[in-house]
């Protein structure tokens, strides 16, 4: 029997240990390595968007079944959990030298573009997708590079940022490059992720799926593409109007004249 849409909403939670351990071991490294906590809710609202990308029904469409549910969760995983964990560093916070060196803007820019170029290769993307390990490392390695982009302009030190025009700079040309992605995503044949075409229904959803929600093979594709063109573009024009108004506060005040009165 084909179960509805609520029903599938209720029943396709899952709680997999080893994300609730990763999560768990993550708020309490923050507790233990700083004492000022006043930012803790940053880390809270990244920790939520991690669970919710790993264990909610948006995994189990994810799971062989829709191209973009994964798009869905790579844009979470690489730009929005990174972002909100960065807003949650005290200001304080340094790189340990030994990870300095990735704190270049070449090396996050190319970190961030390259993530999705890299993981949309037709063998990787099937890979991720037929294999736990192949999507553990996916998950894992787009959570770092989605860092290591967001730190030239998130770093908890003003000092340790790109100046906010470089910064609109890198985030307009980071844009670009994935637009054109999900533009070729968009509008070319189902074959970059070959593994959704055969869905297995472990789970029974290819009836919701195509007949309830009326999504094909080509339409899954096409949204999976605009996810990632519209979106995402959206995320960065978001940052870049950060960047504007981070520019306007660092600029002086003009002087204005000071007039004297003439003393008769």
């Amino acid at each position: 029997m084909t179960m509805n849409t609520w029903q599938f909403l209720i029943s396709a939670w899952t709680w997999n240990p080893g994300v609730l351990a990763a999560g768990a071991a993550a708020l309490a490294g923050y507790v233990a390595a700083f004492r000022d906590r006043r930012r803790i809710g940053w880390l809270l609202a990244a920790l939520g968007v991690f669970f919710f990308v790993l264990l909610s029904p948006l995994n189990a469409l994810a799971d062989g079944y829709l191209f973009s549910a994964h798009m869905a969760q790579h844009i979470l995983l690489l730009l929005v959990a990174p972002a909100l964990a960065l807003l949650s560093l005290p200001r304080d916070f340094s790189l340990p030298k030994f990870l300095r060196p990735l704190a270049n803007p070449c090396v996050g820019w190319a970190s961030g573009v390259g993530a999705m170029w890299f993981w949309h290769a037709p063998a990787l993307c099937n890979a991720a997708v037929a294999s736990k390990p192949v999507y553990a490392v996916q998950t894992v390695s787009l959570l770092a590079l989605g860092t290591m982009f967001w730190w030239q302009t998130l770093a908890p030190r003003e000092a340790q940022r790109i100046s906010p025009l470089a910064g609109v700079l890198y985030l307009f040309t980071a844009c670009t490059a994935c637009s054109v992605l999900g533009i070729i995503l968009t509008f070319s044949p189902v074959t970059v992720c070959a593994s959704y075409l055969h869905p297995t229904d472990r789970l029974g959803l290819l009836g919701l799926i195509r007949e309830d929600w009326g999504m094909n093979l080509e339409r899954d594709q096409q949204i999976g593409g605009l996810l990632m063109w519209v979106p995402m573009c959206l995320l960065y024009l978001s940052a870049i109007f950060a960047q504007f108004a981070r520019w306007y506060g660092a600029t002086p005040a003009p002087v204005q004249p000071v007039l004297k009165e003439k003393i008769s």
